[in-house]
């Protein structure tokens, strides 16, 4: 029973640190929104919905934004860079955030046998 309690709390605890408050790092989009600034009006929305996902940390959204934009014949050399750079950018961040989650749920299953304190 305890050993049920104390997985439980593990698992808490890891859900508590995947959508926890610490950020881990920041994509810059100071040059992609300066790039976007004077392209057509369907384009420019989906540059905003890129930048709307990335500061509300919606990073599987602005992914899924950028590669739909990406799409786009009309974009201009600078246009497709920083959809370029942004992409690697929001990659990292998400592949940092796995490695991070994969090595505390490593540690998690690791500290289960030990006995709790009384």
């Amino acid at each position: 029973m305890k050993t049920t309690r104390w997985i439980h709390s593990a698992i808490m605890a890891l859900t508590l640190a995947m959508s926890g408050c610490s950020k881990q790092g920041s994509v810059d989009t100071a040059l992609f929104e300066k790039s976007f600034k004077t392209a057509e009006a369907a384009v420019q929305t989906g540059a905003d919905k890129v930048v709307t996902a990335i500061k509300s940390a919606d990073y599987s959204g602005a992914l899924a934004e950028l590669k739909t934009l990406a799409g786009n014949a009309k974009l201009t050399p600078d246009q497709q860079q920083a959809i370029r750079d942004v992409m690697a950018q929001v990659e990292k961040l998400i592949a940092d955030a796995a490695g991070k989650v994969a090595g505390e749920a490593s540690q998690a299953v690791k500290d289960i046998p030990k006995p709790l304190p009384k």
